[in-house]
Parts: structure tokens; sequence; C-alpha cells
């Protein structure tokens, strides 16, 4: 996706896990081209689960590389989803919607962004996770 850092949000995108289960080993991926102009950005990771999710909260790894700016950086989101009440803390019916900030961000005008993120729970294959998304904006 090309898009100018003259608006807000300048990449939008989730990629599908299947519902019934979203394997340790399956990595989403996600690429942003160069964005033509240096930018500082707002990164946040979105998140669609249903009632079959069974855990209060996940956990994901997700790895980020530019070329040729050569950034490497790993973070671990910590995804608070249900509290100690039993209560979802998402926004939707039937599929519940999060968001999550990751970090701010700096890309260099020809800088290419790869994003790979995947879960870090002890069970192997979790239920109830539809999609797993990817915004960027501009402050």
């Amino acid at each position: 996706m090309w898009a100018s850092c003259n608006r807000k949000t300048v990449y939008h995108h989730y990629e599908h896990t299947t519902v019934n289960g979203w394997e340790k080993n399956d990595t989403l991926s996600f690429t942003v081209m160069p964005l033509g102009s240096s930018c500082v950005l707002h990164e946040e990771v979105g998140l669609r689960i249903n009632g079959l999710y069974p855990f209060m909260s996940l956990c994901l790894v997700i790895d980020q590389e530019t070329r040729p700016g050569a950034m490497f950086r790993r973070d671990t989101l910590n995804c608070s989803l249900i509290d100690s009440r039993g209560n979802v803390k998402g926004q939707g019916v039937g599929y519940y919607q999060y968001s999550f900030h990751l970090t701010d961000l700096s890309l260099g005008a020809d800088d290419t962004l790869r994003v790979r993120v995947r879960h870090n729970m002890k069970r192997e294959i979790l239920p109830g996770i539809a999609d797993i998304g990817l915004m960027l904006r501009k402050y």
C-alpha cells in the first residue's frame, strides 16, 4: 500500500486467522511500502475475537524491521481482553474489537517496514481469534 504522510492514517490492514485455532507457529505478516517522506507514526495492533477465546488476555510477540533503515525491534504486547469480573473490554456483539498502542515509530522516506506477529501463549492452538491488524497514523 502506497500512502503519503499528509494523511492521518497511512496504513490499516487486518490478516485473518483460522477462528478454530491460531497456531503458535502461524506468523502473520504485514508489509508497509515506502511512504515517500520521513514520518513519526503512532502504531496500533488491532484484534478481533469471539466468545470461543478461552483466556482473559493475549500475549503477542511483534518483530519489526525496516529496510534500508536497518532497524530491528521486538516487542511483547500483553493484551487485556476481559476484566476480573468477566466483562469484555472490547467493542461489539459476537465479535469483539480491540486496539492496543504498540509504539511510536520513525520511518525514513525510503524505508519498507515489515511486521511479523505471533502469539506467545502456553496453549499451542488458540481458538476464537478472528483477525489481527496493524494501523499506522501520523502525528
